[in-house]
């Protein structure tokens, strides 16, 4: 099944901070196979109250290759760039097949 990156962009507290981040992030999701479905793509709520920040969403081959991912040694020290740049929500998704 495949698995799935769902976050969520609330607050960009350094652009430069976050470009430096993007741009080393991409190397580390396709060198998991992943790939980026959503980039920062505008939202559209028709029912209910959530009012999402821009949304980013990667795909993985399984859940297991998105979890190694993020905690591989590859990944791994660009949370913090990316943590220090801004505030987000990550949530891991399984897919269907």
């Amino acid at each position: 099944m495949s698995g799935f990156v769902i976050v969520e962009v609330v607050e960009v507290s350094n652009p430069a901070g976050m470009q430096e981040y993007a741009e080393r992030a991409r190397a580390t999701v396709e060198q998991f196979s992943g790939r980026y479905r959503i980039l920062r793509g505008k939202t559209d709520v028709a029912e209910g109250s959530w009012s999402p920040g821009p949304l980013v969403m990667l795909e993985f081959p399984s859940m297991e290759k998105a979890k190694a991912w993020y905690d591989s040694p590859e990944y791994r020290p660009l949370i913090a760039l990316r943590q220090a740049a801004s505030k987000m929500n990550f949530i891991f998704v399984e897919g269907l097949d």
